[in-house]
């Protein structure tokens, strides 16, 4: 039996292939993780409800394919996206890096303008690994104003308190639009 909700909400995740968006999507609506790297043919989707303010919001939460080849594809879902969540990798460099030369372009292009978008670095758990800091990552958020967070899909480092921003971001910008 499907749950009832007041608001229903598209938020997208975008960034660079093998950066875990899809380990985040499944982290956060099925509360599990696994190693096994499946790349995302176009676009895959989940639910989750969440409860704000004893609202009941359901969020239609959209994994992105980081291939070039699927961005006509992919580029359709932003017009229609209340909240879009700028994943990059904090082990890979480069994904960082394409976040403002690929993504936010993407971003400014495709999207509504008043479009809520937070910025996330996954993979906080491989600290030995890092090759983007922190500071950095803050650096670009504060840049464009928006929030930013470090999360870690394997261990559920931030997730919930990522999708509780957006949420609540995009509520607080859509006043009581169902």
């Amino acid at each position: 039996m499907e749950e009832e909700y007041d608001y229903l909400y598209n938020v997208l995740l975008i960034g660079d292939c093998e950066i875990g968006k899809s380990s985040i999507l499944r982290r956060i609506c099925e509360n599990e993780f696994s190693d096994e790297y499946l790349s995302t043919i176009g676009v895959d989707f989940n639910t989750k409800r969440i409860t704000i303010d004893s609202g009941g919001i359901k969020l239609v939460i959209w994994d992105t394919s980081g291939q070039e080849r699927f961005k006509k594809i992919t580029n359709s879902y932003y017009r229609g996206a209340h909240g879009i969540i700028l994943v990059y990798d904090i082990t890979n460099e480069e994904s960082f890096e394409n976040i403002e030369e690929n993504w936010m372009t993407s971003i400014k292009e495709n999207a509504n303008e008043n479009v809520k978008t937070i910025l996330i670095g996954n993979k906080c758990d491989l600290e030995e690994k890092r090759q983007v800091s922190k500071e950095k990552g803050k650096e670009f958020a504060d840049e464009y104003k928006i929030p930013f967070y470090e999360v870690s899909a394997k261990n559920n480092i931030n997730i919930d308190n990522t999708f509780f921003e957006i949420t609540r971001n995009i509520r607080e910008n859509n006043g009581s639009n169902k």
